[in-house]
């Protein structure tokens, strides 16, 4: 472990062979802290990842299983003897209009809340005891403007009320666990440009110009200055960060 404000500090990042999950272990390694990279799929590039940072190591797990959670931070305690910082940003969505009922399915349903809240509160939960062993620490949960702001467009029903309660869950933990110095936040992000984004790159790109203040998408580092904010010692706790560019606010022209 380096040198910065995380020297001496271990942290999960999750979902981070990629995009804004990669974007954020970068940065934590940069301000010094050792890294658990994660990963259900792009494993090759999740290990050549891990291992191009300072201190880290690759676990391979779907967050939607409560197993994949006792790896993560058996990982962190096998590797450095603590762990410090949980970042939960894997997540998934998928695309329907809200209009057409029938297409939520329960099975989408279950998927969505799966992984956008039950991934997230499994690793918190497996959390809480090797923090409290190194006397606090720190939980963000990458969150959705979907979940803060209702849209009509970006997501499903089942997406933005996953990412609603992922919200409301947040608050409730920093409430449950202030006591033992362990803070937690979340972020919700609005349109961020990540290869995630695919062919639709093109539209989203139109989408923000048009609704975000600043007039573009955001970029995975600028969410990943953001999650420093938190995952860094502080006094910040119970937050949700709207983080799009002023999107929910922009007054219609």
């Amino acid at each position: 472990m380096g040198g910065g404000r995380l020297a001496g500090r271990a942290a999960i990042v999750t979902g981070s062979s990629s995009g804004i999950g990669r974007a954020i272990a970068q940065r934590l390694a940069d301000e010094g802290a050792a890294v658990v990279v994660n990963s259900i799929r792009s494993v090759d590039a999740g290990q050549d990842f891990a291992k191009s940072l300072p201190d880290a190591v690759y676990v391979r797990g779907d967050v939607a299983e409560e197993a994949s959670a006792h790896r993560l931070v058996a990982a962190a305690i096998e590797r450095w003897g603590r762990l410090d910082v949980v970042v939960n940003n894997a997540g998934a969505a998928v695309m329907l209009d809200h209009r057409d009922l029938d297409a939520h399915t329960d099975e989408m349903w279950r998927d969505m809340f799966n992984v956008n809240l039950l991934g997230p509160w499994y690793l918190a939960r497996q959390a809480v005891t090797p923090m409290r062993t190194v006397g606090g620490g720190s939980i963000v949960n990458i969150s959705s403007l979907a979940g803060v702001h209702p849209t009509a467009s970006g997501s499903s029903l089942g997406y933005g009320v996953a990412k609603a309660a992922l919200n409301h869950l947040t608050v409730l933990l920093a409430n449950a666990l202030g006591p033992d110095n362990i803070r937690v936040n979340a972020i919700a992000v609005g349109p961020i440009e990540t290869p995630m984004w695919g062919r639709a790159v093109d539209e989203i790109r139109e989408v923000a110009a048009a609704r975000t203040l600043l007039g573009r998408p955001g970029t995975p580092e600028e969410i990943a200055e953001s999650c420093l904010l938190f995952a860094a010692p502080g006094y910040a706790t119970a937050q949700v960060l709207v983080v799009d560019g002023g999107m929910q606010f922009r007054v219609p022209r």
